[in-house]
């Protein structure tokens, strides 16, 4: 586990927040930045799946000593096509 480090994921959206009590162990902040962009996309897919889409919430990274690395907001997640007004 050499240059392994915990990070933990918590979740801040409009229905309320997430704490993650336990964490993931993984290779670096490139790679915790990953994993945030895929529970976002994650996230949004369950409430596409109910007809809706949140984008104003964030999910906050923080080292195994509780110091925030990242702040990663849902909209970083996608990028988005949208029809031209014609």
């Amino acid at each position: 586990m050499l240059g392994m480090q915990r990070f933990m994921f918590n979740v801040f959206n409009r229905t309320g927040h997430s704490i993650d009590e336990e964490g993931a162990v993984l290779a670096g902040v490139d790679v915790a930045r990953r994993k945030a962009l895929e529970s976002i996309r994650s996230i949004i897919s369950a409430e596409a799946c109910q007809g809706m889409i949140d984008l104003v919430g964030y999910i906050e990274v923080l080292d195994d000593s509780g110091h925030r690395v990242l702040k990663v907001a849902f909209a970083e997640a996608f990028e988005l096509h949208l029809p031209q007004n014609e």
